[in-house]
């Protein structure tokens, strides 16, 4: 019985960190039997196949990244909900919008809803940054590298986007024009972009 609630504890403690994945058990030598258990007792809650969170844990309005993040690490967490993480947008997006490599297999979560966008060499490795989120180290582009995004998948969250998002990155001073510059590069944007940017600078 000791052993019992010791591993209970454990469990909860884990969880307390962030959303927790079955194989995360494994690596601590906790059942995974226990997340049923600990689920039925209303103390975990299941957000998704295979992820579990605090049942008492308090959502953040980007919970959803950490969720996302947890199940997908290689994926980036760009566009919309970039732009929501650096604050500029005021608008929540209705679904979370990741960059993944070219030739990654599509994935498949209930929930939350994806949009997923490709890309591959300097367009997917440059401008990433590192963000803790609930308890979840969260891929993300960097203000520049988002703004830049925006312009490159301007099809997918329209020109109008891209140019608020520009505005804002300048006005609220989110980067230099020079990482701007280069991320519109990476994402070979950059003769498309300039004549926005000079009319703004």
């Amino acid at each position: 019985m000791g052993s019992a609630v010791t591993k209970t504890e454990k469990l909860l403690q884990l969880a307390r960190k962030g959303p927790l994945r079955a194989r995360d058990l494994d690596d601590a030598g906790i059942p995974r039997a226990y997340l049923k258990r600990l689920r039925d007792r209303g103390l975990l809650e299941q957000t998704d196949r295979g992820l579990y969170r605090l049942a008492e844990a308090p959502l953040s309005e980007l919970s959803s990244l950490s969720e996302v993040s947890k199940r997908l690490p290689h994926a980036i967490v760009c566009l919309l909900s970039a732009l929501q993480v650096h604050q500029m947008t005021s608008e929540v997006p209705h679904a979370v919008w990741i960059l993944i490599d070219r030739k990654a297999r599509a994935p498949r979560l209930l929930n939350p809803q994806l949009e997923v966008v490709r890309a591959s060499g300097p367009a997917r490795a440059h401008g990433v940054e590192m963000r803790l989120i609930d308890g979840v180290q969260v891929k993300l582009t960097t203000p520049a590298k988002t703004v830049a995004d925006c312009f490159r998948f301007r099809r997918h969250v329209s020109l109008e986007v891209a140019l608020e998002a520009l505005k804002d990155y300048l006005r609220e001073r989110k980067g230099s024009v020079d990482a701007l510059g280069e991320a519109a590069r990476a994402d070979r944007i950059y003769a498309f972009m300039r004549p926005y940017i000079e009319s703004l600078v």
